[in-house]
């Protein structure tokens, strides 16, 4: 009940459920796209993640320097639920779709989410 808690905790925050929102339709995202997209600072960005990692709603992987964020798989059923549920309701929302439409225009543009989305996993990170 506790880990479920803290599921709950983490998604209340407005900002956070952007994060997630953006996780959910990229797949998997560098600090600075996620930096982009929100218009947020990297601490900002930083912070929210790591309050995200801690309720097990996100997953991490360092490729070179770079840090790649990704949603994590349930730990639960009830997690699955959990995420399951946000996930369609956020869709929904103006701004997760403001923020969908914005991070499509930066893969565009190709500055890391190009390579985490494209590049094999032992290819070095570099942002044009």
């Amino acid at each position: 009940m506790k880990n479920l808690a803290n599921v709950f905790k983490a998604l209340s925050d407005e900002s956070r459920l952007r994060i997630i929102s953006i996780l959910l339709t990229s797949g998997e995202l560098c600090v600075c796209d996620i930096e982009a997209t929100m218009s947020f600072t990297q601490t900002k960005v930083s912070r929210h993640l790591a309050y995200l990692k801690r309720a097990q709603l996100v997953n991490e992987r360092r490729q070179g320097l770079w840090k790649l964020y990704s949603i994590s798989k349930p730990k639960s059923p009830e997690h699955k639920q959990v995420l399951d549920c946000v996930s369609e309701i956020v869709r929904s929302q103006p701004v997760a779709q403001s923020d969908a439409k914005l991070l499509t225009r930066n893969i565009k543009k190709g500055c890391c989410t190009t390579f985490s989305v494209i590049k094999p996993a032992n290819t070095a990170a570099i942002c044009k």
